[in-house]
């Protein structure tokens, strides 16, 4: 997953384009209290990802959420704290076909919404718990379904399917190389899908579970296979979960921001604290005093950087933090995703035992607490030398602890102080 704030691809000619989302899931097989789609990862619901990867794509006009009734308001709750934006929310039914026909239904019957949305030409359906769609396969199963009527996306088998015979023994196997797991996204002409809706029978609204088939079944329309890419799976079980956030934080760790005041002493480190990071990471190196309104760390701050070092030589500069954490709040980086900010303090001074007592080392847990409320998650770093010839392996520690925070992103680790 790439974390993107706009569309790159080019939108489908003269074509509306609306998503609908089935959020409904009780999610059995995950286990726990809390339906998957509202779990948390790196502290934001799942549900949240994958409304905003239809949300950064221009030509999706409308997307409509479908929930269970007695999840509207946190969905409601969720789409307000994340400025999520073109999102309409929908009462679900009792299964997955029943609640995608409720979503439909907001295009073209008065009762399922307090305004009737505009028709779209093409309709995108896809799962709220597969989080990771890219712009490039929605492209291509709209396009698809406007020249075909339907599309989806398909990724091969993974394992060979078998069919057991009433004894429990095996009965025949299907030659894999002939299936393909039918995935999502998928794309249909409105009135295609919404006509099939209409005509299915109570039965395939209860037990079915593809919309190609209903395509298929009750329009006669014969639905564009797509090759999908890896990343199309969908969150099932709670290790999905864990891989979900593994995803997220890789996407999120590809890149540090590291900010220097214009002091000799600080330059130098930050010069080789740069050597040192950017064979294994993308390092933008800006040196200011923060409170000058630099371009381009304005600039950094409207990317997709989500990680920032700022060295100083005080060994609090809790001020100096705090003057980067304003400019960070008011970017709304920290809106979407957890942002890593290590505060790395120099000291030159012969005691290279640590000085800091209690009551700053508190001081600093207590500031840490209040701006990950903001969501931004801040540690500390101490490099202390005496030598200059030692300087480049203090650094080189440093820079291992920094890559070792930015990758993990540990909110429990906030607050605390490491020394290199």
């Amino acid at each position: 997953m790439e974390p993107s704030s706009g569309s790159r691809g080019a939108a489908p000619a003269a074509a509306a384009v609306a998503a609908v989302l089935p959020a409904g899931g009780s999610g059995e097989r995950l286990g726990g209290a809390t339906p998957k789609q509202f779990c948390a990862v790196q502290g934001r619901p799942l549900v949240s990802y994958t409304v905003r990867a239809m949300e950064r794509i221009s030509w999706i006009s409308d997307i409509i959420v479908v929930v269970s009734p007695e999840n509207i308001e946190t969905m409601k709750s969720i789409i307000e704290k994340y400025g999520h934006k073109r999102v309409t929310i929908v009462k679900g039914g009792v299964t997955r076909h029943r609640s995608i026909f409720n979503g439909l239904k907001v295009f073209a019957e008065n009762e399922f919404s307090n305004q009737l949305l505009q028709k779209p030409e093409v309709v995108i359906i896809h799962d709220a718990v597969r989080p990771f769609v890219e712009e490039d396969i929605l492209l291509k199963v709209v396009m698809a379904a406007k020249d075909h009527g339907a599309a989806g996306a398909i990724r091969p088998l993974v394992s060979t399917v078998i069919a057991s015979a009433a004894d429990g023994c095996l009965d025949h196997s299907l030659e894999r190389a002939r299936y393909r797991a039918s995935e999502m996204p998928q794309a249909f002409l409105f009135n295609i899908i919404y006509e099939a809706y209409q005509q299915c029978t109570d039965y395939d609204l209860d037990y079915g579970t593809e919309c190609l088939h209903l395509a298929l079944k009750y329009c006669k329309t014969n639905a564009k296979l797509v090759e999908g890419t890896a990343d199309l799976w969908k969150v099932t079980y709670k290790r999905d979960l864990y891989a979900a956030e593994s995803i997220i934080k890789d996407s999120l760790s590809q890149q540090v921001c590291v900010i220097t005041s214009v002091k000799e002493d600080v330059a130098q480190v930050s010069f080789l604290l740069h050597e040192s990071l950017k064979s294994q990471i993308k390092v933008e190196a800006v040196s200011m005093p923060l409170s000058k309104n630099d371009g381009h760390l304005q600039d950094i701050f409207s990317g997709q950087c989500y990680s920032f070092v700022y060295i100083n030589d005080k060994k609090y500069a809790i001020e100096e933090t705090q003057q980067l954490v304003d400019m960070l709040e008011k970017s709304n980086i920290p809106l979407l995703y957890p942002v890593v900010l290590i505060s790395v303090h120099l000291d030159v001074s012969e005691n290279t035992s640590c000085s800091i007592g209690m009551e700053e080392l508190t001081r600093i847990k207590k500031f840490a607490r209040e701006v990950k409320k903001k969501n931004i998650l801040l540690y500390g770093l101490l490099i202390q030398y005496e030598d200059c010839l030692l300087l480049q392996e203090t650094v080189n520690s440093a820079a291992a602890l920094i890559l070792a925070l930015i990758m993990d992103r540990n909110p429990e680790l906030i607050g605390q102080l490491l020394v290199a």
